[in-house]
């Protein structure tokens, strides 16, 4: 994958291609200004286009320029070309997979002028908060680009959005949570002052993405590719809009159980027969997540379970393991790999907390039965529930929906609780101690049920309280609490 030419799949002219090339070396090698690059630049090519930029970013590695280097410097090599970047406004239909991203894209502006807007008037610290939760929604528009279209655009060759632009995701993501940061801690100053440089970052993200990433992706995909990539869009969800309206040929009736063409003949398995339909229901009901990655490291298969720690989608089959990582921890995925192809290692072990969870993650080497290394199996479980057992249950213990509504009923909204339980209990400490009071939350109000993305949980998970999840579900915050309470009180 990684060998294939971007360029077989444009209409290019490599005299003009090696021009821009020439210019790019000479300012990223030292030998000239960045306003003598730029004045070079216009002198010589009228303008440029998305699908020429994208292509000279994927031949700069052949000449020593490595990722790193490309991600720190991105946007000194877009000011080299100021002016002169052009791309063609394409006419979507709703639900094309760019057109969707584009609508995003607006939305994320609008949150964003909005901030600028609201930064010249009087701090009140639940506006920024309601607006800051908002921006944490990017989360989900990055990890769909991380997991639909840039793989997408890698079977063709175009594997630097994975490679760089992910990186600069991160420092996005990692940007708001600090500056969400410094209103929980009421420094107010402080995050006005930082406010301008995080509007920044995510404006630029956002020209990359609409004059460089979505022109390139038009020109260099076809439409069985995003057909594709729209089946697997629903499962990871969108930011700050609606879901899409379906798209394709087949939009009507294509799901994966009839794109997957499942067949009903019985297989022989280790010990049994089953029929793929079962393998596969069997999978999908397992309280572990399962990754297997082939010899060759190649994303062959994940288990499509409901509790998904992190997000997946049919994208990322086929794909190169090392594209599926952050830069920064490709290296450890890389160690992993060579260990167990070596045998020098079986297992690698992890765990982590995030979000409220407790997660516990495992790499295992699948070798057969002469001992030869078949790939690597990713075992991944939110043992929070877990780790809080003690003692024995040896009988059987159901508890009856009726039983705790019931129960709720006698809380008295403004009675003190024994498990200091207020308005700005944070929902991440209570789910961490409480794990079962995230499922009770989704049953609380059908608008809780963003609760259930585990990126949108993630991002809220250490700044959104009990007040602000109870008005954003259209409850009283003293209901909510009642029923968190008595929840509790069927579980001790």
């Amino acid at each position: 994958m990684q060998n294939m030419d971007m360029s077989k799949h444009l209409t290019i002219d490599e005299v003009k291609i090696k021009t821009i090339m020439d210019i790019k070396l000479d300012y990223l090698k030292g030998n000239i200004s960045l306003d003598v690059a730029h004045e070079k630049m216009k002198a010589a090519v009228d303008h440029v286009t998305a699908q020429e930029f994208a292509l000279c970013e994927q031949r700069l590695v052949a000449h020593g320029i490595s990722d790193d280097e490309l991600a720190e410097r991105m946007e000194e090599i877009l000011k080299i070309f100021e002016g002169l970047l052009v791309s063609e406004k394409a006419t979507l239909i709703p639900g094309h997979p760019i057109h969707t991203y584009q609508l995003e894209v607006q939305a994320i502006r609008d949150v964003l002028a909005k901030m600028i807007q609201l930064s010249t008037k009087k701090f009140i610290k639940n506006q920024w908060l309601e607006l800051m939760e908002q921006l944490l929604q990017i989360n989900v528009h990055f990890s769909r680009k991380q997991n639909q279209l840039y793989p997408a655009l890698e079977s063709k060759g175009f594997d630097k959005p994975s490679k760089v632009m992910w990186t600069l995701e991160n420092k996005i993501r990692e940007a708001i949570k600090q500056t969400m940061g410094l209103i929980n801690q009421d420094e107010d100053e402080r995050f006005i002052a930082a406010l301008p440089k995080l509007v920044e970052q995510v404006e630029d993200m956002m020209v990359k993405e609409v004059e460089i990433l979505f022109p390139t992706a038009l020109e260099m995909l076809d439409e069985t590719d995003f057909e594709t990539m729209r089946i697997g869009d629903d499962e990871i969800g969108y930011c700050l809009i609606d879901p899409p309206s379906s798209y394709g040929r087949n939009s009507t009736n294509l799901t994966k159980a009839n794109a997957l063409n499942l067949s009903e003949g019985l297989l022989n398995v280790s010990q049994g027969q089953l029929t793929l339909e079962q393998i596969n229901l069997i999978y999908k009901h397992l309280k572990v997540d399962l990754s297997y990655v082939d010899e060759n490291e190649i994303v062959k298969f994940y288990s499509d379970t409901k509790h998904r720690v992190f997000p997946r989608s049919a994208g990322v089959i086929g794909r190169k393991v090392q594209n599926c990582h952050p830069r920064e921890s490709v290296h450890t995925v890389e160690e992993i790999i060579r260990a167990f192809k070596a045998g020098e290692q079986d297992e690698a072990e992890f765990w982590l907390e995030m979000g409220g969870k407790f997660l516990y993650i495992v790499y295992t080497a699948v070798r057969d039965e002469q001992g030869t290394f078949r790939g690597v199996l990713e075992m991944m479980q939110d043992v929070t529930h877990i780790r809080s057992l003690s003692g024995s249950q040896r009988l059987l213990n159901w508890q009856s929906k009726n039983a705790e509504v019931e129960v709720s009923l006698d809380v008295k909204a403004d009675a003190p609780n024994t498990y200091g339980i207020t308005k700005h209990t944070v929902i991440g400490e209570l789910v961490k101690k409480y794990p079962f009071i995230k499922a009770h939350m989704l049953s609380l109000s059908p608008k809780f049920a963003k609760l259930n993305n585990p990126v949108i949980f993630k991002t809220m998970a250490s700044i959104a309280t009990l007040e602000m999840i109870a008005e954003r579900g259209g409850l009283e915050v003293n209901e909510v609490i009642k029923s968190i309470v008595a929840k509790i009180e069927t579980h001790v």
